[in-house]
């Protein structure tokens, strides 16, 4: 594949190779493997992270639904967090069920873990013309920065800082931003991998 191919400015020819990159992270195992497990780590933290999840282990198993869930699902507790309507009790960890709040991490928690298994492809499989190991890790950065960005409120109240009404209006427009940028560095990191040369 020739400089000008990979590097065309063509928006098709990017969305193609960004399309083919993403199924090759679906179609190799070790790169699944990455996105699942930190897609699954990921949810957990955002879980956590947000109060919906706690280690619990001396309480009995038990299960608690609101009485109008369907209404209260989409109730703000926060300016990321959801009104759960379900707590869940296994003996170990304790679930307080909020639909939205689930959305919310699972799929932030998939952009991030296939962007880094994007970036395993970039370091193992880095595209031609000198582009080696190396760009493929710092074009991990963008999806680091960008999946850690949702947290903001949350990391705030968890360490006890006071934000003014201006600080907590920001990180509503956070959520978007780092959705926006995890999008984006799907585009960076797919150029940066040599998906005509793949091997399954």
């Amino acid at each position: 594949m020739s400089i000008d191919d990979r590097f065309a400015p063509d928006p098709r020819r990017r969305i193609d190779r960004t399309l083919a990159a993403l199924v090759l992270v679906f179609r190799r195992h070790d790169s699944l493997a990455i996105a699942a497990v930190v897609t699954v780590g990921y949810l957990a933290a955002f879980l956590w992270a947000v109060g919906d999840l706690a280690f619990r282990p001396d309480v009995a198993a038990n299960v608690i639904v609101v009485d109008d869930p369907t209404a209260r699902m989409f109730d703000r507790t926060g300016p990321a967090s959801f009104e759960a309507v379900a707590l869940l009790d296994t003996g170990v960890v304790r679930v307080l069920v909020s639909p939205v709040n689930v959305a919310l991490g699972l799929s932030l928690a998939g952009l991030v873990g296939v962007n880094l298994g994007l970036t395993y492809l970039a370091v193992v499989q880095p595209a031609a013309c000198g582009i080696g190991a190396g760009s493929g890790l710092f074009a991990s950065l963008p999806a680091l920065l960008s999946g850690t960005v949702c947290c903001g409120p949350v990391v705030l109240i968890a360490l006890g800082i006071q934000a003014s009404g201006l600080l907590l209006t920001m990180f509503a427009w956070l959520l978007p931003v780092g959705v926006g940028l995890l999008l984006l560095s799907f585009v960076y990191v797919a150029g940066k991998i040599d998906v005509d040369g793949a091997s399954v």
